[in-house]
């Protein structure tokens, strides 16, 4: 009912998009809006000469606050080449004008050590490169122009990312698994704060993922995504960081989105908030389709399909002498509820439960950015997030009577002090020194039954107040115009357990030639668990908490990175790293580990004596848009093990050993004027398969309750055959004049791989055997930007 609702919407706004083409004989034109800065310091610069390259387009300059505008370009792709005298040229590459809104555009400059006022021509053409001025190597820029584009991005940031090497991510579900590391090792970011996991369906399929992003692309800026040694502003984290930002809503004109698509109902709105065109606005709201039509059709069957909404905005106010205050919000509001079957359809024990779980998270924060007379810029943040969850689960019997198995009850709020100051120095010197507080306060407990005929028992319980501190200071020295470092220390402090950290961080890049550069990096890391680890109760102990003390989980990182560019557009890069991992909460006398977490519960009591090593090579080769064409081949082999506590070393959970990427993509400018958009995107991935522990035959089938029952002594020994997978996206973009219209068909796994969910008891052959679950999902969307 669903796609036919979609058809239909699509039928009819092709018929009003066409009747407004055949309107059109000149191609449109639109606006590109930007601010120039310099990288270290954030201070803008005037009179730097912006020109769109390989056009007749006249020049520009900016005005006395870094600013400056382009107006009347016909609707493209451009590259865009900005240059200030005394500063290495920057190249800004895939800019996508559409006819219904203006390109806003950030583009910070690199200062030159050399003669004082030398013009450099020397142009910097990584579009991949870094936000974080502090950051040399180990991450990568994450467009959201990318994540719309990308065979396999489904318009989610952490879908797009399993592109990249050394990442690997499900179909079900969008959990960032980086060098052999659990999903749950990984940082989420925005706006300088630590935020709760921004996914619908958190954490319940898959610990450290979820279903789909919370966090729009209409919204999101371009972003930094980190998959090894990370700079000393970040902690609390030690497989990676997505460090997200949201852009500034257009203060000269207004400008809206409304998408409609299989995945959800968008709307998106952006403009000036008052008439001098300093302060602006943006938000999105999406709501899930599938619930909609459910509750027009008032369908018993669908209400029992996934309930998701969300919502972000952004508020900004530049002021003439207090600096910029800034206002922002993302939130999410999650239900699920399984249609149950008749007995007589049941095939597995699992059949027979009835999971319910409903998720509300949000995180606010009001910021505050200012730049000093003497170069300096202090930014505070004050955040406050929140993310409460409660499951049910209950297991029906023959006559569909009920019994309860599960009832969890978590919430989390944190109110978050986010304060750092960073001054450029000298063109050789530039410090950047922080402090990040967070008061936790939970309220939690977990009831499960033992077996489904047995009453609830309480696993976990905790109410409180907790808080984690973090101090931290990085420099940037520009030894020559070839040769960079950064070194920076970083302490944090945990008052639940009095466990303290201080952590070492050190990088350095060296532009060899004008194609060839050399990174490396060291970092030492720490993380704590997440708060139900240190509240878990053992029956023979009472209500002692009995992982209370556990140590914060440490990780050393050693990295190389060797980039050789081809061509202005195409660069090969290869990465070898090593990471070595202490402290890992693991039951004494057991292969079980915290490391391959997957539940969102633990009931274990666990010792901070576990190990793990990853260890392997990545290889991107990537070229950038040109000609309308792109494509990229990632390549990742690496080992991921972990000693448990009995001693023993074993492959962890996500050990696939390799991992293998090809996306290519094409564009086609078509139609009256060359003023539409066809874009064809594919992407293929090979990596090995889902890893499992042996099933323990004989005590699966003794279990009162079928439960499987695998085989610890040798967790994670067996592979199931390679996965091989094929996404797809194919857009159609029409540029009528102040709007556009987007039709769009995105597809995961068009191979069907049947994803691997764990061994079962087979209720009719009475087997245990592998399930294997069909996961394609499809988004048919039309998109109107006016």
């Amino acid at each position: 009912m669903a796609k036919q609702f979609l058809i239909i919407c699509f039928i009819v706004c092709g018929w009003l998009n066409t009747q407004t083409v055949f309107a059109q004989e000149t191609r449109p034109t639109q606006t590109i809006r930007g601010l120039v800065t310099d990288v270290a310091s954030d201070a803008p610069l005037p009179l730097a000469s912006i020109k769109i390259l390989n056009t007749d387009i006249p020049a520009t300059a900016t005005n006395a606050e870094g600013q400056f505008v382009l107006p009347n370009i016909p609707v493209g792709r451009y590259d865009l080449q900005v240059s200030f005298m005394g500063y290495e040229t920057e190249i800004v590459k895939d800019i996508v004008l559409t006819s219904a809104k203006e390109v806003n555009l950030e583009i910070r400059l690199k200062e030159h050590l050399g003669t004082l006022g030398e013009v450099v021509i020397r142009a910097r053409v990584d579009k991949s490169r870094p936000l974080n001025k502090m950051t040399l190597t180990g991450a990568r820029m994450l467009s959201t122009e990318e994540a719309s584009r990308f065979a396999g991005g489904m318009d989610d940031p952490a879908r797009l990312v399993s592109a990249y090497a050394g990442v690997a991510s499900g179909l079900s579900d969008n959990g960032i698994s980086i060098h052999g590391n659990s999903p749950g090792f990984l940082q989420w970011r925005l706006e300088d704060v630590e935020i709760p996991n921004p996914n619908h369906f958190a954490d319940i399929g898959s610990y450290g993922g979820g279903l789909l992003t919370s966090l729009s692309s209409n919204l999101l800026g371009n972003s930094d995504f980190y998959t090894s040694a990370f700079p000393a502003e970040y902690n609390n984290a030690i497989s990676g960081i997505f460090d997200m930002r949201l852009r500034n809503g257009n203060n000269q004109r207004f400008q809206h989105t409304f998408q409609l698509g299989i995945l959800g109902i968008n709307a998106a709105s952006e403009g000036p908030l008052d008439k001098q065109g300093k302060a602006s606005y943006i938000f999105n709201y999406r709501y899930s389709t599938v619930e909609l039509l459910s509750k027009l059709s008032k369908s018993k069957d669908m209400s029992q399909s996934l309930n998701y909404q969300d919502l972000n905005f952004k508020l900004n106010f530049p002021t003439a002498h207090a600096g910029t205050f800034s206002f922002w919000t993302t939130a999410l509001i999650d239900k699920v509820g399984p249609q149950m079957r008749k007995p007589s359809d049941w095939e597995y024990a699992e059949d027979a439960k009835d999971s319910r779980a409903k998720q509300t998270s949000a995180a606010a924060g009001l910021s505050h950015h200012y730049l000093w007379n003497n170069g300096g810029m202090l930014k505070t943040t004050l955040a406050l997030t929140f993310s409460e969850t409660n499951v049910w689960e209950g297991v029906y019997d023959a006559l569909m009577n009920a019994k309860p198995v599960i009832d969890f009850k978590v919430r989390y709020t944190n109110a978050v002090l986010n304060s750092f100051f960073n001054k450029k120095y000298s063109s050789r010197h530039t410090n950047k020194t922080g402090v990040t507080i967070t008061n936790m306060h939970y309220d939690m407990r977990f009831d499960m039954a033992p077996y489904y005929q047995q009453p609830l028992q309480r696993l976990s319980e905790g109410q409180g107040n907790t808080v984690l501190g973090s101090v931290y200071s990085s420099s940037l020295f520009n030894l020559s115009d070839d040769l960079s470092a950064t070194v920076g220390i970083n302490g944090q402090f945990l008052t639940l357990n009095k466990r303290w950290t201080l952590e070492p961080r050190l990088a350095l890049k060296w532009q060899m030639t004008d194609k060839n550069s050399l990174g490396f990096a060291y970092g030492l890391y720490s993380r704590m668990e997440k708060l139900d680890v240190y509240f878990v109760k053992n029956p023979t102990t009472g209500q002692a908490l009995v992982n209370k003390d556990l140590d914060f989980t440490r990780s050393q990182n050693v990295s190389l990175s060797y980039q050789h560019r081809l061509s202005d557009n195409l660069s090969i890069k290869i990465e070898p790293y090593y990471q070595y991992l202490t402290n890992i909460p693991v039951v004494a006398g057991s292969s079980y580990s915290l490391i391959n977490r997957r539940s969102y519960y633990i009931g274990e009591q666990l010792v901070s004596e576990g190990r793990g090593y990853n260890y392997g090579v990545d290889v991107t080769l990537e070229k950038y848009m040109s000609h309308g064409l792109y494509y990229m081949v990632t390549a990742s082999l690496f080992d991921s093990r972990y000693r448990g506590g009995d001693g023993k070393w074993y492959n962890t959970r996500f050990n696939r050993h390799y991992i293998l990427n090809g996306l290519v993509g094409k564009e086609w400018m078509i139609g009256r004027s060359k003023r539409n958009v066809l874009s064809v995107n594919l992407r293929a991935s090979l990596q090995g398969g889902d890893r499992y522990s042996p099933v323990n035959i004989p005590e699966t089938l003794a279990h009162p309750d079928k439960e499987t029952i695998y085989d610890e002594r040798r967790a994670f020994q067996n592979e199931l055959s390679p996965i091989f997978m094929l996404h797809y996206s194919i857009s159609y973009r029409i540029n009528c004049k102040k709007i556009s219209h987007e039709f769009a068909l995105k597809g995961l796994n068009a191979t069907n791989y049947r994803e691997y969910s764990g061994h079962a008891y087979n209720l009719h052959t009475g087997a245990i055997e592998p399930r294997r679950m069909k996961t394609t999902i499809l988004n048919l969307l039309y998109r109107i930007d006016f």
